[in-house]
This record gives structure tokens, C-alpha cells and sequence, in this order.
């Protein structure tokens, strides 16, 4: 139930998120695992539904002008939703990190200090745009012990609905309070003001999607926030490198789809495979409309590409999340220059070195300060299903406690135990 009394709605949001939390946390490995599989099979059971809820949001953007990358990532096709359940599914199966202990050591004194890994307790999820973010949220939720509150963008508010409704009989099936996942149902800005500044019933936000809502969330927040801002990712091609791998290596970093931040917005080629490898890649990327905003020498070498659209690239372009069929290209002159290149104008997300020379990529994997490095390898993988941790709450590019995509671990804390038989201190 909704209300027009923003804090005093929110204020019942997080009450009840903060009870359920203590249940949650105390939750069975077993009922956590069957409310995920209970989940996965009311999903595929309710593919038409949900493409008729997400059909409704798809006519709203249109019809309110929302450019196309945008529609783009609202749509909940058959695919993505199969894509959310096996997610379910292989979040069930893993291992349940809630508990575990680790790092017991005996001390003098005779009493033994580990670690055990607990939930964090309630955390907010400010979202825009894509409606599979529900389901990945709510799925590490219930596996991590945790409850959560879940905000998305008003432009997907009728799939969100859909498939929170879903979310919630998949709890009540396993036993787990629904209040578990809750979902703010009012489109209110003032909703989000609130979510991020209640302390008292909200332990951490994460904040998914453009950098303006990032930073806003960022700067107004009163509890902690894990974060990415942008994803300006690189792909260098080292002076030794296999052409035909770097050339399919590199067309999929950037077109197998331009609107996730883990899509390749700048290509570095070394001096001496420039010639040899810009023209072929430039063939791939006219092809497909792809716009290169270019530096001197690549421009020339792209030049005689048929329909190539070519752009002088500003200063400003070595820094920019393009997010479209738009790509900065550089020609530079030795590892040290890309990896200064990347440290400098490059978001700390995911880079990518395409190099047959091991010493290469070592240094690159040590010395690119990013949260994925990545060698021979599209930067697309750049994503928790992808990196085997069954969904991801978000990327963090922050160097505390979470980094890269965020799964079960990341949503959890340690705290100490301390083992003993009646030592005391003297």
C-alpha cells in the first residue's frame, strides 16, 4: 500500500524490512534455497504475464520519446527472463555463505578468534531501467540472509511489479516472510530521498544506473553506498597479439550490445599492429554503424575504410561512456602508454588486454587499477552470471569491502567470535 505521506510510507517500508531482516538472517540453507527454486518455476510460468505487464512500460517509454538504448534495456523478453531464472537456480546451488567460519586461530591465553560471515541486515536498491535487476537483487537477497528494498525507475514500474509479486509468493512458499523483498511502489523522487537517509532501518545502498543518479545518491546518502559511477572500459592491442583473436575480441567488446557499462568505450592498438589491425577492425565497426572518434594516426590508417564514419576525437573523448555504436580509438606507442592511458581516463571498471606476450599481461593484470582485468577476453564477461556468482547486485568500483560485481559475498560482513573455556584476562 501506498501513500502520499512519503516518511510515513517509507518509514512502514523500513520497519517492516527491518523485522524481516532477523528472520531472514536466522533462515535455513534449505528454505533459503527452496524460495529460489520456487522463484525460477513461478518465472517460467509466468512468461506471458510478465511480457504483458513489460509490454505496457515499452508503449509508455516510446510514447514519452526514451531513446532507443534506453527501450532497450527495459525490455523482459522469454530469453531474459530464462536468463533470471537459471540465475535462481544456480544461486540455489551454491554454497550457503552464511555461518561459515574461517580463520580460527589459538591464542596464548587460550581462548581460539576466527571470523564468521553474517549478513549485512537490510540493504536499499535504487535502480533504473532494466526489470531483470529485480529478480537478481531479490535472489541474492534471500541466499545472503538479507532483506531488501527494492526502488526501480518509474519507466519500469508495471514489469517490477510483476515480478516483485512473484518474488514474494516465492517466499511465502518457502516459509520466509514476504517483507523480505519489499518494492516501493510509489514513482515519487521523495521516496528515494528517504530510502537513502534511514539509518536507523537501512544498513547499505546500492545505487544501479546512470551516473547522475549515482552521484546524487552518492552525495545525499546517510548510510553507506557500493557504487560504480560509469564504465569507460578499455581494450588495448598489445604489439604482440593474435590479429584474428583480437579482431573478434574486440568487435564483441564493443557491438554485442552498446548500452552495459561493461561494453569497450576506447580502443588502444600499439604502434607496430596498427596498420595491420585498425583497417580490419574499422571494416567491422562501418559495418555495423559504429561512429571512431580517432587520434591523428588512427585516422589515417582508417581512412580508406568503405562508409567509415570518422571523427576527430576531443581530449574529452578519452574519458566518455559513449553507451551508443560510438568508439575513441588511440594509437600509442608501448604498454607503459596504455597503462597510463587507462589509469588516467579510465573509470576503474573493466579493461582488457589482447596480447600473446605473458610478461605483458601480467604487468597489465598488476598494474591496471580496476576492479575486472581482463587477458584475451571480451570485456562483456564483466558480469556476476557470467563470473559464476549466479546474478550481481551492481559493480563496485570503491576499494572497501566489495569490488568488480557485487554477489553473495559482497552482501555479507564478517564479524569476530572468539572461542574459549572459561580463560579470563590478567
Amino acid at each position: 500500500m501506498t501513500s502520499n505521506d512519503i516518511p510515513a510510507y517509507m518509514a512502514h517500508v523500513g520497519t517492516a524490512a527491518r523485522a524481516a531482516a532477523t528472520r531472514m538472517a536466522a533462515a535455513p540453507t534449505a528454505a533459503k534455497n527452496a524460495a529460489l527454486r520456487a522463484l525460477a518455476r513461478r518465472l517460467r510460468e509466468a512468461v506471458e504475464a510478465l511480457q504483458a505487464a513489460n509490454a505496457l512500460d515499452l508503449a509508455a517509454a516510446r510514447a514519452a520519446g526514451l531513446a532507443e538504448p534506453m527501450v532497450d534495456r527495459l525490455k523482459l523478453t522469454p530469453a531474459a527472463i530464462e536468463t533470471v531464472a537459471e540465475g535462481c537456480e544456480q544461486i540455489a546451488a551454491m554454497p550457503d555463505p552464511i555461518g561459515e567460519i574461517t580463520g580460527v586461530k589459538r591464542r596464548p591465553s587460550g581462548i581460539s578468534v576466527g571470523q564468521m560471515r553474517v549478513p549485512l541486515g537490510v540493504f536499499g536498491m535504487i535502480y533504473e531501467s532494466r526489470p531483470n535487476v529485480t529478480i537478481e537483487a531479490a535472489s541474492l537477497a534471500i541466499k545472503s540472509g538479507n532483506a531488501c528494498v527494492l526502488r526501480g525507475g518509474s519507466e519500469a514500474l508495471q514489469s517490477n511489479l510483476a515480478l516483485w509479486q512473484l518474488v514474494q509468493a516465492a517466499l511465502l512458499d518457502a516459509g520466509l516472510p514476504a517483507e523480505g523483498v519489499q518494492l516501493v511502489e510509489t514513482t515519487d523522487r521523495a521516496a528515494v530521498g528517504r530510502l537513502i537517509a534511514m539509518p536507523e532501518y537501512v544498513d547499505v545502498i546500492i545505487p544501479r544506473g546512470g551516473k547522475g543518479l549515482i552521484e546524487r545518491i552518492a552525495a545525499e546518502a546517510r548510510v553507506p553506498v557500493i557504487k560504480h559511477l560509469d564504465g569507460n572500459c578499455h581494450v588495448y592491442v598489445d604489439a604482440e597479439v593474435d590479429l584474428a583473436l583480437a579482431l573478434t575480441v574486440t568487435d564483441n567488446a564493443k557491438t554485442q550490445k552498446y548500452s552495459p557499462c561493461n561494453a569497450a568505450e576506447s580502443l588502444l592498438v600499439h604502434r607496430a599492429q596498427a596498420a595491420a589491425f585498425l583497417p580490419r577492425i574499422g571494416e567491422c565497426f562501418a559495418a555495423k554503424g559504429v561512429e571512431m572518434r580517432c587520434c591523428p594516426d588512427s585516422k589515417a590508417l582508417l581512412a580508406g575504410v568503405p562508409g567509415a564514419r570518422l571523427v576527430d576525437a576531443t581530449e574529452a573523448d578519452w574519458a566518455t561512456e559513449y553507451l551508443a555504436p560510438i568508439i575513441s580509438i588511440k594509437v600509442i606507442d608501448s604498454l607503459d602508454e596504455a597503462i597510463a592511458h587507462v589509469n588516467r581516463h579510465g573509470s576503474h571498471h573493466t579493461d582488457a588486454i589482447l596480447t600473446t606476450n605473458h610478461a605483458s599481461a601480467m604487468r597489465f593484470l598488476r598494474e591496471v587499477d580496476s576492479a575486472s582485468v581482463m587477458v584475451n577476453a571480451s570485456t562483456r564477461f564483466a558480469d556476476g552470471f557470467e563470473y559464476g556468482l549466479g546474478a550481481e547486485i551492481g559493480i563496485s568500483t570503491d576499494k572497501f569491502h566489495a569490488r568488480g560485481p557485487v554477489g553473495l559475498e559482497g552482501l555479507t560482513s564478517m564479524k569476530w567470535i572468539v572461542l574459549g573455556q572459561g580463560e579470563v584476562r590478567t
